[in-house]
């Protein structure tokens, strides 16, 4: 589903917690997890009540790059209820799927639970919707006796089985049935672990981690409320009795590198502060182990930042204009990759400021991203554009009222934006030697030549009077 070049930027920018000069990736939105290896992502089941497409759009507003499906039950989207997500879906459906996904800025990683019986043609239904999809893992609880067969597809396809296990008295309850089923096979034969189940199972967490080293695939990731309890429900990570911090420690001493796909089976309908709660809590703990560098520009209660009380406001992640002026980091940036998703009404007007020297005088000290609807009359005030000064080089917004994907990439004097997957910024700010021109002689209103601006300085949100949200704003610094 996804091209080597754009796989490979997820490796580049999970390399270490700086970047440097000749590594960053400038024309994808890159995957902005914490921890090196470690990709946190949703199981579509967490929105079993909604349609896929819903859950798609859930796991894209809590900042998540990476989605498991599962194939029983779960309508395509309300458009097309009839449509049952999985493997039997038609074909144009499938490259339906293939688009939302990639208009969320989503990436299918695994499917399941799924089932693969001693069936090869039943099996190779699966193995090939996954080819088809870009699907790495297949998440199942094959019988026994249909191991050689599983085995064999996973070799031909080159696609990973991971056995499931479901409560107590399910067949791979115990991890040690789960290390049973793998003796002797291939690598590409694991476990997925629930830990919630095994906490529900009366089995602790983190030594059947241990038990099973060397061969944890992927995981359904959970904290529970009662230790050996089948009816025991789901609780924010870090609340409960699965001991969510000593699970990713012993994750991180075997090195395991994957997916955690969060499988929250509480609160089905309203269950997103939660999970939010969720993924801060588990990416404090994971990038103080192995980080990336890639953190939350703007603190929940905006402590970091500068602005006029009531002016902009933070609720359930999403930063939002209230009217009184713009919003300031306190802190100043250099070098970076700033990562952030933007929603406008129609005609709204507002902008991204970065490398601002003085913010009393943003205009004339800071460089703006705009955003816009679409434009406000100019090729050079176009959303994408660098204001005044340089116009993108396509339309890539989307209509009012739909979030937008931002990526701007600041290096020594090179800029370079990212608008909804297209890049639509390639700049030297070298290149502008005059105040009041741009390099094709057309003026601009700034008194200072860009190429001799400050390369480093705070980063704003403008307030233009119009209604803007911003969400997922996320940076990462770059080496010097």
């Amino acid at each position: 589903m996804y091209n080597v070049k754009a796989l490979l930027v997820v490796i580049l920018l999970s390399i270490g917690t700086y970047v440097c000069a000749g590594d960053i990736p400038t024309d994808f939105h890159p995957a902005t997890d914490v921890y090196d290896g470690w990709r946190l992502g949703t199981q579509a089941w967490t929105f079993n009540r909604f349609t896929f497409y819903e859950a798609v759009d859930k796991t894209a507003s809590l900042g998540l790059d990476w989605i498991e499906a599962y194939p029983h039950g779960q309508k395509l989207s309300e458009e097309k209820p009839d449509i049952i997500f999985g493997h039997e879906m038609p074909e144009e459906i499938k490259q339906e799927v293939k688009q939302k996904l990639k208009d969320a800025g989503v990436r299918l990683v695994n499917y399941g639970v799924a089932n693969l019986p001693n069936d090869e043609k039943q099996c190779r239904k699966a193995f090939d919707f996954a080819k088809e999809m870009g699907i790495e893992t297949i998440v199942a609880e094959p019988p026994e006796e249909a191991f050689d067969l599983v085995e064999r597809l996973c070799e031909e396809y080159q696609i990973r089985v991971a056995i499931h296990n479901h409560p107590k008295p399910s067949h791979y309850w115990n991890p040690d049935m789960v290390l049973k089923a793998c003796e002797g096979r291939s690598k590409l034969i694991g476990a997925c672990a629930d830990t919630g189940h095994w906490v529900r199972s009366g089995i602790n967490p983190v030594e059947a981690l241990k038990k099973l080293e060397g061969r944890i695939i992927s995981l359904h990731f959970k904290d529970i409320s009662e230790f050996g309890k089948r009816e025991a429900h789901d609780v924010i990570w870090g609340t409960g009795v699965g001991d969510v911090k000593a699970m990713l420690a012993e994750l991180h001493r075997q090195n395991f590198e994957g997916v955690f796909s969060i499988e929250y089976e509480h609160n089905w309908e309203k269950s997103l502060p939660e999970i939010r709660k969720s993924v801060e809590y588990f990416n404090k703990i994971a990038s103080e182990l192995k980080p990336t560098g890639w953190r939350d520009l703007l603190a929940e209660d905006l402590s970091n930042c500068t602005y006029k009380p009531r002016s902009w406001t933070m609720d359930d992640g999403v930063l939002t204009r209230k009217g009184g002026g713009n919003i300031w980091t306190n802190e100043k940036f250099g070098d970076f990759i700033l990562d952030l998703e933007f929603k406008v009404d129609k005609g709204s007007n507002s902008g991204v400021f970065i490398r601002t020297g003085d913010i009393a005088d943003f205009v004339q000290t800071g460089i703006e991203v705009q955003i816009h609807d679409t434009t406000d009359g100019s090729p050079r005030g176009a959303c994408g554009a660098i204001y005044d000064c340089l116009a993108p080089s396509k339309k890539a917004v989307k209509q009012p009222g739909e979030w937008n994907h931002y990526t701007i990439t600041c290096k020594a004097n090179k800029i370079y934006v990212v608008l909804n997957g297209e890049q639509i910024i390639d700049m030297d700010l070298d290149l502008w030697t005059e105040p009041h021109k741009n390099p094709d002689g057309s003026p601009n209103k700034f008194n200072t030549a860009y190429k001799d601006m400050l390369r480093m300085g705070h980063i704003g949100f403008q307030d233009h009077g119009d209604a803007v949200w911003f969400r997922n704003i996320k940076i990462k610094p770059l080496c010097k």
